[in-house]
């Protein structure tokens, strides 16, 4: 069979059709829709789980264009009966997304919508044109919004009247899709003019979504259901579809069948594995889901290589602050936590989906719920205490608990870029191993450690402590006598100092100290002073190190 693109980046539902992409069939998400008849539904998934493609499935599949019809032959809903397709092509269909507002201030922010919506007006100044049944100061006001010269209280108010402008047109009241409407606010959050994206969205979507009579239904998608009293106020016909869910759990991320489906395609099958260890581990409602943005990346790395090794794909498509928020505020028990998981094991934390971004700080618990809501957590049972439910919840694969590693690390190197660390190092160079071992431990406690305390993470940690140790020289696992001591210290005029440091890590705390007589008589048996020697040092300091979880102790031979 035919190689077929793969749609990577590819949102556009006519696109992906006309070019021949490989295409995973969500029709029935149609079908669903219309048989639930929620006026206002708002979906919650996780970045790059789908949600723009089918808006823009939804948008062909309702807008008012006969030639559409077309894009769905041969698909899921064209066989689901005549009280779906009567639907097809019936409705003017108000399309946008909010993630250009993603901007550094409030300014470019609210420029970037004026445009979203300018285009819009644009797309469906044909049909206001030719209908002719807009007044003179209908048409004008359309215009100037059309073409970015509104008043700020025009755009407030500019998607209903969108839709009064359509009616009046078509005769036919309005779909409304809206997509990613909450990535200005957490850019805004972040960046600092939250209170202003607040008050502007809420003005358009009350206007839109609350009080419009030519609203036949809406959509509006994003990662997060922000509260009612900050965004949704007052909107009591709001239908939240979250992953919590069971309905429409189905269509958003690829199924188990689907990713089989598409690994056979393409002559994948053996590479289902990795798949599973990698992109998959999600469940919404009660279905088990594959990260599609991911999946779809690693099959199309496969097209040269079968054996391409896999690689953490989502963690490129978001700025992962959120983790590094619950990195950077964690206090000792959080840690704990962070390591929990990252070992494979599971945590337990109370799940509420009415949130703000400004709850963000005010709890730890609200940390953890939006790395769930999120997609950097995922379910694993819940329980219902009183009124409070709780989640058992845990890291889903591989490529997550890449993330978390790699924010981690970051995190703590540049903690420790900040960090004033000469107490250690003249520690170090005048002999105190107890003072040393003190500083170690105590850096050891605000750390988050990932690899079960073996010595390779231990090497780790005190290479990265002393990578900024100034005038001396830092080398690593270095060819020296008959073997390779740890971590080697030397001034770079063999008129000073050099220090040999070897690490053993102990499995009780009470054999800390014979884990550092052992490391000593290693430096001594396998003469790691002996190249030094050799280069004309003569003032050598030798040390053993054990550590035990976040417990050191150092020994100067």
């Amino acid at each position: 069979m035919a190689w077929k693109p793969l749609p990577v980046g590819v949102d556009n539902f006519e696109k992906l059709v006309t070019k021949g992409y490989y295409f995973v069939d969500k029709t029935l998400l149609i079908r669903d829709l219309l048989d639930m008849k929620g006026e206002v539904n708002l979906f919650t998934r996780p970045r790059r789980f789908g949600k723009t493609l089918n808006m823009s499935m939804l948008r062909y599949f309702f807008e008012m264009d006969e030639d559409n019809r077309e894009l769905f032959a041969g698909t899921k809903i064209m066989s689901a009966g005549e009280k779906y397709l009567k639907w097809i092509g019936q409705f003017p269909v108000i399309s946008l997304s909010l993630k250009s507002m993603k901007q550094p201030n409030w300014e470019l922010a609210f420029e970037m919508l004026k445009k979203v919506i300018g285009e819009e007006y644009s797309r469906h100044w044909k049909t206001v044109e030719t209908s002719g049944r807009l007044s003179d100061a209908d048409r004008e006001r359309y215009r100037r919004i059309r073409d970015l010269k509104g008043t700020d209280a025009d755009y407030a108010d500019a998607l209903k009247y969108l839709s009064d402008c359509l009616y009046v047109c078509t005769g036919r009241k309005t779909i409304i899709l809206i997509d990613e409407y909450d990535v200005p606010l957490e850019n805004a959050y972040f960046a600092g003019f939250y209170d202003r994206i607040i008050s502007l969205i809420r003005s358009l979507f009350e206007s839109a979504l609350k009080t419009n009579e030519n609203l036949e239904f809406a959509l509006v998608t994003g990662c997060l259901r922000i509260s009612r009293e900050s965004i949704f106020t007052g909107l009591n016909n709001l239908n939240v579809l979250s992953i919590t869910g069971e309905d429409y759990a189905e269509y958003f991320g690829f199924t188990q069948d689907e990713v089989e489906a598409m690994l056979k395609f393409y002559g994948l099958e053996m590479n289902l594995k990795t798949v599973q260890q990698w992109y998959d581990g999600y469940q919404f409602g009660s279905t088990e889901v594959y990260n599609p943005w991911s999946v779809i990346n690693y099959v199309q790395s496969c097209r040269m290589n079968k054996n391409a090794f896999a690689r953490p794909y989502w963690s490129n498509t978001s700025s992962n602050s959120i983790v590094r928020t619950l990195v950077e505020k964690a206090d000792l028990s959080v840690k704990q936590e962070i390591e929990t998981l990252i070992e494979g094991k599971t945590i337990t934390k109370p799940i509420h989906e009415d949130i703000t971004y400004e709850d963000m700080d005010s709890t730890q618990d609200n940390l953890w719920n939006f790395l769930f809501f999120t997609g950097y957590l995922k379910k694993i049972r819940e329980q219902q205490v009183g009124e409070t439910i709780y989640m058992e919840m845990a890291i889903p694969n591989s490529e997550v608990r890449y993330i978390y590693k790699n924010t981690v690390l970051r995190w703590f190197e540049e903690k420790m870029d900040k960090k004033e660390l000469s107490p250690l190092y003249e520690s170090i160079l005048s002999g105190d191993a107890k003072k040393m071992a003190e500083i170690l431990s105590e850096n050891l406690m605000e750390t988050i450690s990932f690899y079960d305390y073996q010595e390779s993470y231990y090497h780790g940690f005190l290479t990265g402590m002393l990578k900024n140790i100034g005038s001396y020289i830092v080398l690593s696992n270095r060819e020296s006598g008959n073997g390779r001591p740890d971590i080697i210290l030397k001034y770079p005029s063999v008129r000073g100092k050099a220090v040999i440091i070897e690490i053993k890590v102990s499995e009780t705390y009470r054999d800390l100290e014979k884990k550092c007589d052992e490391a000593l008589r290693q430096i001594e048996e396998q003469r790691y002073d002996e190249a030094l020697r050799q280069e004309g040092y003569q003032n050598i300091m030798k040390y053993g190190v054990a550590f035990y979880r976040k417990e050191c102790m150092a020994k100067l031979g």
